[in-house]
Formats: structure tokens, C-alpha cells, sequence
């Protein structure tokens, strides 16, 4: 059940980051400044971490620092 939720918060993330001007899932308007990207933020965060999950890690894709969880 946990790996159903995981991939459908993936996939809507990555739908809303495809589509971010579908118009239905807005949530804070790109116009409004500094806050206006956190929505997309938010997605790509989501989008991460569940890619993560999976075995997909592209959180340090630059080999900049910081420690990577081995998932079992």
C-alpha cells in the first residue's frame, strides 16, 4: 500500500511540474514574487523523494555533498 501512495505522489507531482499552467492544480500563482515557485518547489521535492524511494536517487546527480539513505 505505501509503495501505491509513493507512486501516486510521484506521478502527480511530475504531472503538475509537466503541466504547470493546466490551470486546475495551481496552487500559488507563479506571479507573485518569491513565493510564487514554492508550489513548484514543492513539487520537485515530492518528485525526488519518491523517485528515491523507488532506487532513483537524483538528489546528488552533481557529486556535490551530503549523505545518501540506502533504502531497504
Amino acid at each position: 500500500m505505501k509503495k501505491i501512495v509513493v507512486a501516486t505522489i510521484g506521478i502527480l507531482a511530475f504531472l503538475y511540474l509537466v503541466y504547470p499552467s493546466f490551470g486546475i492544480f495551481e496552487l500559488i500563482p507563479d506571479n507573485i514574487p518569491f513565493i510564487g515557485n514554492l508550489d513548484e518547489g514543492g513539487a520537485t521535492f515530492l518528485l525526488l523523494n519518491a523517485l528515491s524511494y523507488f532506487g532513483l536517487d537524483l538528489t546528488n546527480v552533481f557529486g556535490w555533498g551530503g549523505k545518501t539513505v540506502k533504502r531497504t
